[in-house]
């Protein structure tokens, strides 16, 4: 016989040291290396991961707007909603017309896939638990 006590799947989740997801959540720098060429300087950004409630915000929209709703929603710096970025002249009026404004459709995607590993997208997240 085995002395060893088995531990139940809840006795595990409730144990203190798990984070609440919703309150811890992923961070990343990134730089745009395009931007960083043409600033002169690194331009680095702070993504972070969604919650469970933006991940389902996002994926309400139609396919070819979540990348960039996903970007809206998982850039802890820069804000896209800051009033700086607003210039009307320039057909800058939404945090939308921001992201639009500074990059391309292929940074915008690459951000969005970062922050989809963030949000524990991508990478399989569930192991395979094998008959004993």
């Amino acid at each position: 016989m085995s002395d060893e006590k088995t531990v139940s799947t809840l006795d595990l989740l409730l144990r203190p040291e798990l984070p609440d997801v919703r309150r811890t959540l992923a961070e990343k720098k990134v730089e745009v290396s395009r931007l960083s060429e043409l600033a002169g300087a690194p331009v680095v950004f702070t993504l972070r991961a969604l919650t469970y409630e933006q991940v389902r915000s996002v994926q309400e929209r139609p396919r070819g707007e979540q990348a960039i709703h996903g970007v809206l929603l998982g850039c802890a710096d820069p804000l896209w909603k800051d009033k700086s970025f607003v210039d009307a002249g320039k057909g800058i009026v939404t945090p939308l017309d921001a992201i639009k404004s500074r990059l391309t459709a292929g940074e915008i995607d690459e951000l969005y896939a970062e922050i989809q590993v963030l949000s524990g997208y991508i990478v399989r997240t569930l192991a395979d638990v094998k008959n004993g």
